[in-house]
Parts: C-alpha cells; structure tokens; sequence
C-alpha cells in the first residue's frame, strides 16, 4: 500500500513556499498600475466558459494548486492570466495563485523555459506541492496566429483582445490541460488510497 512516504518531489517545499507567498487573482491585480489593471479586465471579460466548459470543471474532485508567474505588465500574461482565472472560478478545488516574476528572482530562474527567463510559466502541483505539470509562453494557437501575422520576433502589448478564434482555442487549450492535471490526479493511487475512491 503506496504511503506519502514512497511519493517525493524534492522541490516540493521550494513550490509550496512561493505558494503561500503567491496572491489570488484581485489582490495581484492590486499591485499593477490602473492601465495594466484595465487591460487584464478588459480580456477578463472576453473570456466565457460554454456551459460544457463548465460542467466539466465543476466535475472535478481533487485539489489542484496553480501557481501563474507573471509579469502584470507583460501582454501574454494579461491574455492568459484572465483565461485561467476563469476557469478556476468554476470549482473551487483549483486554487489559482499569482506570483511576480522580477519580485522572486529565484523562482524564476527555476522556471526557466529555452534557456530565457519568460512569462508566464504556469506550474501545476498537488495538494501535497508535487510537480504535476508545467507550462510556459504561449499555446500553439497563439503561436500560429503569431506565425501568420508576423513572422518575426515581437511582444503583445496585451492592448487588444485576441480574434474571437483565437480566444476560444486558446481556452480551450487551458482547459484541456486543466483537465489533464485532474486526470493524473484522480488517478494517483496515493490520492485514491487518501480518499477511498
């Protein structure tokens, strides 16, 4: 019988510290200046779950702690951040946390992704801080809108909201590996001998 002991994650301390330091989405808002704040509230209300999207986030069972590193001044975060933060509102088990990227140098350097210091990086851990996936930069829908428009190296300005397609595909990429987290999760024989399920 698998107990806490046989499962380990060295840097689980190390993502639990900086999760307890993280804020939720309106108090990390907070800390931008009011052009920034507007700007992640204007793609805050862009971004709408279908009733599908939502049932399905609302079927979930484990806890599933999300830790976003941010820039609140840089354009993919200002996307994606509102993206994700939607989708946590839809269950309360998916506790979605903040953290500044310049404020924390050592996080960030951990989360290093091609070599490059970026945001945002998203880490998704257990209820017990295992690392259970992570992501970083831009979805691949995002990258080929990208592709199309300019081919060459460029950073949004979080200014204008994605095409409509754009968007969705984008969410639903979240989505999608929100639900991968949960699928691992349900399934970790630790997590179903914890719960009897």
């Amino acid at each position: 019988m698998a107990t806490l002991a046989d499962y380990h994650d060295k840097r689980s301390k190390f993502f639990k510290g900086y999760f307890a330091k993280a804020l939720k989405y309106q108090d990390y808002l907070a800390t931008g200046e009011q052009v920034h704040r507007q700007r992640w509230n204007g793609h805050y209300q862009a971004v709408h779950l279908i009733r599908e999207q939502q049932e399905l986030t609302s079927s979930f069972v484990r806890r599933l702690n999300v830790l976003f590193m941010s820039g609140i001044w840089c354009g993919d975060c200002v996307r994606q951040g509102p993206i994700v933060q939607r989708i946590a509102e839809t269950n309360d088990l998916i506790d979605l946390r903040f953290i500044d990227n310049k404020e924390n140098p050592e996080l960030a350097e951990e989360l290093r992704l091609n070599g490059a210091s970026k945001v945002p990086v998203v880490v998704f851990l257990s209820e017990d801080f295992f690392e259970l996936a992570r992501f970083g930069d831009r979805h691949l829908a995002i990258y080929r809108s990208k592709l199309a428009k300019e081919l060459g190296p460029a950073c949004s300005t979080g200014l204008i909201v994605p095409e409509q397609d754009v968007l969705k595909q984008d969410l639903q990429d979240w989505l999608d590996l929100i639900e991968r987290t949960q699928a691992m999760l349900r399934l970790a024989p630790l997590l179903r001998q914890r719960y009897g399920d």
